[in-house]
């Protein structure tokens, strides 16, 4: 027969001074394992930050040639003298910035709605699974290879280029149109390849977020006679805004680098005319040799990034502390 516990005690708790001296040493063994990845990020991510900012106010040509502080003489250059950078001296702006915004706008909202839309419509449907299989594919393509599959498309030449082909199809009166190498249609016609290539991801978020709304509350709302909009608009949008804002922030920071498809659809032109700051970046540091004027452009997507990042993670404590 076991026996009663005294009154007051607690049964199986260790002295507090066992505690105490394992509350101290677990600090610094869980220091101590992290250590090594910790090495590994400062190596691989802030030591790159760092030195970046630094060659910023640099004149920074070559590598090996003697350093030459100029402050922020690059920012200066790049904001008020580089037209091929940020040109504000006609109506619409134009340069580099200027289509790194145009980018996060488009590409952006146009990768939200359709994904959206897509997770939510193939939801109702009985091949869900073998459509968004379908509309995902294209993420496992490289950005290479998406830019080649849509040079054809554009193809200026109706044997080749399944757009005008088409365009012809419909009016025999068309004439075909060079999508990449005119100045008004290129930045659209790569943002639009770009948003067929990532609509996937968004897709699938959204479609798992989706799957997360209990169905309970659906069948409810159904029941008290609510449409499909109204039962979309009341319900499963709210509750789908951390998910949205996940994928936007995702999509946002994603496009500010983006630099590949338009390096390979137009290398930034046709007169610079799709250039983006990462293609800007490429060109000023690796052909012009301006390492310092480069890394300038780098701080500048860095610093367009800061201010997402901390939303995100500001919006990530306020859902925390309301769940």
């Amino acid at each position: 027969m076991s026996t009663p516990a005294a009154p007051g005690s607690v049964v199986g708790k260790p002295p507090p001074g066992r505690l105490a001296r394992l509350g101290r040493g677990s600090g610094w063994q869980g220091f101590f394992f992290i250590s090594p990845a910790l090495v590994l990020l400062g190596a691989l991510l802030v030591y790159p930050v760092v030195w970046t900012v630094r060659l910023s106010v640099d004149k920074g040509r070559r590598q090996l040639e003697p350093h030459e502080f100029v402050g922020l003489d690059n920012f200066k250059r790049l904001l008020t003298d580089d037209r091929r950078f940020l040109d504000l001296s006609e109506f619409p702006p134009s340069g580099a910035l200027i289509n790194n915004l145009r980018w996060i706008v488009l590409y952006t909202a146009l990768c939200v709605i359709l994904g959206l839309a897509i997770a939510v419509l193939a939801s109702r449907v009985r091949y869900e699974s073998l459509i968004k299989a379908v509309i995902f594919v294209p993420m496992a393509i490289s950005a290479t290879a998406v830019a080649m599959i849509w040079l054809f498309v554009y193809s200026p030449d109706p044997d080749q280029g399944v757009l005008n082909a088409a365009l012809q199809g419909i009016n025999s009166g068309f004439d075909p149109i060079s999508w990449v190498g005119r100045e008004g249609t290129v930045n659209y016609a790569i943002i639009f390849a770009y948003v067929w290539a990532s609509t996937g991801f968004a897709m699938v978020v959204l479609s798992a977020a989706l799957k997360g709304i209990s169905t309970e509350v659906i069948e409810a709302a159904r029941t008290d006679g609510a449409t499909d909009w109204a039962i979309f608009r009341r319900i499963q949008l709210p509750l789908l805004s951390l998910p949205i804002a996940v994928v936007t922030v995702w999509l946002i920071i994603n496009v500010i680098k983006v630099f590949d498809i338009v390096y390979v659809m137009s290398g930034g032109g046709p007169s610079g005319a799709s250039e983006v700051i990462a293609n800007r970046y490429f060109i000023e540091t690796f052909d012009g040799g301006k390492g310092g004027y480069g890394a300038a452009m780098a701080v500048i997507m860095l610093l367009m990034i800061i201010p997402i990042m901390a939303f995100n993670i500001r919006r990530f404590r306020s859902e925390a502390v309301t769940r």
